[in-house]
């Protein structure tokens, strides 16, 4: 996380906001209600990318409020079928990020509860 941003991300995930404009703006929705706070203080989450470089068309939208340390693809992109041409929009129903899914789902803790005030 940026400093000072924790409260502009959260207002932004609630009002449904987050990457207003993007192409995937849904998508950014639904990775904040999957991501992850890590014990060394990361936020880590698995986003289905159709960019030739990952994140390449999100990175603004995410950079408003986090610093991103580490971008890695799934899977080597040459066997990516959407990638490659073999089969376009491919990444919609692809099985290569349901093992780090699930993975992630128990390592640390849910991100959004990091956000929100304790009360």
């Amino acid at each position: 996380m940026k400093p000072g941003c924790e409260a502009s991300l959260l207002n932004a995930i609630e009002r449904g906001t987050l990457g207003k404009g993007s192409v995937a703006e849904g998508e950014y929705l639904r990775n904040m209600s999957e991501a992850r706070l890590c014990k060394e203080g990361d936020v880590r989450w698995v986003e289905v990318c159709y960019c030739p470089t990952p994140l390449q068309e999100e990175q603004p939208y995410w950079e408003q409020f986090l610093e991103l340390t580490k971008v890695q693809d799934a899977h080597d992109r040459r066997r990516c079928r959407d990638f490659n041409g073999s089969e376009p929009w491919a990444c919609c129903d692809c099985d290569c990020t349901e093992k780090l899914e699930r993975r992630l789902e128990i390592t640390g803790s849910p991100f959004l509860e990091s956000l929100r005030p304790s009360t």
